[in-house]
């Protein structure tokens, strides 16, 4: 099976995270709800097994466990997939989410990219800061070694625009990730990713 196991101990964050592209149980606690919702939403549309757990200075904000949990995920993500053989490589969804339209696209290439355009209008859904999410992907590609692009093509409401995100951003996952059954080999004319 293909998972992970990431611990992250730092002053402001301490996490404990277990991915598996494969499937299986799904539980979150960050600490902070909005952000619980989405990952819970990404490994269910992902199909991916994912037990996270989040202790942070959420006292001061959510900046910190977020941009950490970035940081987990793309390194659990790196190392379930080990070394890529047999992999699809590529990922691509037009997502829509009630009145929101999300483009997401990932390469996984061991360069890591992001190219993040989301406009969400409100500055902050329940009581979390909207541009964290950008801090997330950031974290994620950087760790993970792909390149993501996610673009908002329509939406007005900022929760419907991160969900339609995050849902996004699990299917190309899922698809990329996933197993090619007509090759067992790395998916590149270099031999290595």
């Amino acid at each position: 099976m293909r998972s992970s196991d990431i611990i992250r101990t730092t002053k402001e964050t301490d996490i404990s995270l277990k991915l598996s592209l494969d499937g299986g149980d799904i539980s979150v606690d960050t600490g902070c709800g909005f952000l619980d919702h989405m990952l819970i939403l990404f490994a269910t549309h992902g199909r991916f097994g994912l037990k996270l757990s989040c202790k942070g200075d959420v006292n001061v904000d959510y900046h910190h466990s977020t941009e950490d949990i970035g940081i987990c995920l793309g390194l659990a993500f790196a190392e379930a997939l080990g070394d890529k053989a047999g992999i699809v490589r590529y990922g691509d969804v037009i997502l829509p989410m009630d009145e929101a339209l999300i483009m997401c696209s990932v390469d996984i290439s061991g360069r890591a990219y992001l190219a993040y355009e989301v406009r969400p209008p409100a500055e902050k859904v329940g009581d979390f800061d909207t541009e964290l999410v950008k801090e997330f992907f950031y974290a994620f590609t950087r760790t993970s070694g792909v390149t993501l692009h996610i673009r908002q093509l329509a939406g007005e409401n900022s929760h419907h625009i991160l969900e339609g995100v995050f849902k996004a951003f699990a299917r190309v996952l899922r698809k990329a990730s996933s197993l090619d059954p007509d090759s067992t080999s790395v998916p590149s004319s270099k031999g290595v990713l």
